[in-house]
């Protein structure tokens, strides 16, 4: 595995919403792309530069957009 994160490991998403931050567990690394699974259920396939390590570098990416 290439990615930056690993199988099992939590992340968390931020979404269109510029205030979305869901919490996410990663599934697998294809391509360009994690597979993750949120917590309340279901899953998508999203881009590295959407999923953060932890809520506070989540947090200020979005402050860092707003600006």
């Amino acid at each position: 595995m290439n990615g930056k994160y690993q199988p099992g490991q939590k992340v968390f998403l931020t979404g269109g919403n510029k205030n979305l931050i869901k919490e996410a567990t990663v599934l697998k690394y294809t391509g360009e792309f994690y597979t993750i699974r949120f917590d309340s259920g279901g899953g998508i396939k999203v881009r590295e530069s959407r999923i953060y390590p932890s809520r506070k570098e989540a947090e200020q990416a979005i402050l860092n957009r707003k600006r």
